[in-house]
């Protein structure tokens, strides 16, 4: 296998810095690209997606892993920007992850433009591939791990409570933070509710995808899983479900290693990948 290089950019996104960076075999032979997409609280660095996006550029893939401008993770993986995480709403989410797919097709993310386009999300940035993928035809592939059939993640009474309060704080167990978030991202998904649906996305897509869900998710209930495979209509679509897995398939941040449902993960990732790009 050839030696990936890696190249790190920048791109003005909707809230500030989109970081991105591009793993592959060459920057001049045109070959197909992956984009990576982090989930609610994650980032381009974040556990499984470098060795994901390492794997698929050994794999002869160009991989495209960007932190999206309201992620609120500097180029250290800190969470420095609470302001741009608390205005993240999926209408800027959405726009930054387009405009790095068109800046990868123009071929100005330091390689020539790809043969073809896929797209990876964990969580919250499955759902929003498939919403991306349903209004972008470049996009000729989708792999999904973990992802939200819904939007909506809030009761009633928990929305009314933030559109009183204006703004509500959500933990981040991981570094003890308290992570604001503003009602403007309520109004913008009520504003926006179609384009948004990811479960009209899933079924109206007309592309191969891949969906990946563990058996013992504590996070996104494996019932979302079902509902999203039941509507998906496209001849291509696959769904594996990996025994004992939980939201993260095993992993951990920081990376630790390969699991065993890490590596089943990874494996129908790059098989799929692999038969649907050229």
């Amino acid at each position: 296998m050839a030696t990936a290089y890696l190249t790190r950019h920048t791109l003005p996104g909707a809230l500030g810095p989109i970081l991105i960076d591009v793993r592959g075999a060459s920057r001049t032979a045109p070959q197909p690209a992956v984009l990576i997409v982090h989930g609610f609280k994650g980032f381009k660095d974040y556990a499984f997606l470098p060795p994901i996006a390492e794997r698929l550029s050994r794999a002869g893939f160009t991989a495209v892993s960007l932190s999206v401008s309201g992620s609120g993770v500097d180029e250290h993986g800190d969470f420095s920007w609470l302001d741009r995480f608390a205005r993240n709403t999926y209408t800027r989410e959405v726009g930054d992850i387009e405009l790095v797919i068109s800046k990868l097709l123009a071929g100005e993310l330091g390689s020539v433009p790809p043969t073809s386009v896929g797209i990876i999300g964990h969580s919250r940035g499955g759902g929003v591939t498939l919403c991306v993928a349903r209004e972008t035809p470049a996009v000729q592939a989708v792999v999904t791990w973990a992802p939200i059939s819904t939007i909506r993640r809030y009761s009633d009474a928990e929305v009314a409570l933030w559109r009183r309060l204006g703004t509500i704080e959500i933990a981040n167990a991981r570094t003890g933070q308290q992570l604001p978030m503003h009602y403007e991202i309520v109004e913008d998904a009520l504003a926006h509710a179609d384009r948004f649906d990811i479960r009209k996305a899933a079924a109206v897509l007309e592309r191969p995808w891949l969906l990946l869900h563990g058996t013992d998710d504590e996070t996104v209930p494996i019932a979302e899983a079902h509902e999203l495979a039941g509507l998906a209509t496209d001849p291509r679509f696959e769904s594996h479900f990996i025994q004992d897995a939980g939201h993260m398939f095993g992993a951990r941040h920081p990376w630790a290693g390969p699991t065993r449902q890490t590596e089943l993960l990874f494996d129908a990732t790059v098989r799929f990948l692999t038969r649907h790009l050229d």
